[in-house]
């Protein structure tokens, strides 16, 4: 069974259209059309669904209003900030930074190979997780300058504030937890989420 809608197009300034195909998949699209120069066969939209099997029968249905698909668009309200995904729309974090030459904004006292760098991020991930004083341990360890006395703490946050890979670990553990080595431009990091 063929079935065929028409609507004038000057009555439509949008045309949707949910098409169910034979395989039982759903497509949806939405065009925005142009005021039809005429009333001319130009002036008609033709949806049609065809049936498995189906050979020349076919019912038309004329002046169907098409139900139109809510738009998308992008989050707004609690759930962009996290309040109603259980994601909080900031936390608080502290990083050791472990930087070689070549890394963004290494400072001139940065001597250390790639290859060195992740061997004392990998020294230093061991300490910290046996135990070993976060704080004391970036001030030790951080290339970040004056991460010494703050203590490597970054303060509070929210997304988009941090390169991507830095910002997802973070945002991925719990209070108190400490991630793995987390690579990015700046060098490696070693993060413990305070808030």
């Amino acid at each position: 069974m063929a079935v065929s809608m028409r609507r004038p197009l000057r009555a439509l300034s949008v045309a949707a259209a949910s098409l169910v195909m034979a395989s039982g998949s759903v497509a949806c699209f939405e065009h925005d059309l142009p005021p039809p120069p005429d009333e001319g066969l130009a002036s008609q939209l033709t949806l049609t669904r065809l049936d498995a099997g189906s050979s020349s029968s076919h019912t038309e249905v004329t002046n169907v209003d098409v139900p139109r698909p809510k738009p998308l668009s992008p989050i707004t309200g609690p759930a962009a900030s996290g309040e109603d995904s259980g994601v909080p729309s900031q936390i608080g974090a502290r990083h050791i930074l472990i930087q070689w030459i070549g890394a963004q904004s290494a400072g001139p006292q940065v001597v250390r190979t790639r290859a060195q760098a992740l061997t004392t991020a990998k020294e230093v991930l061991k300490r910290v997780q046996a135990g070993d004083d976060f704080a004391r341990m970036a001030v030790e360890f951080s290339d970040e300058p004056n991460a010494g006395s703050r203590g490597g703490s970054l303060g509070r946050f929210g997304h988009g504030q941090m390169v991507p890979e830095f910002e997802a670990a973070a945002f991925r553990l719990q209070v108190g937890q400490i991630s793995g080595i987390v690579e990015t431009p700046f060098g490696f990091h070693i993060i413990q989420r305070t808030e």
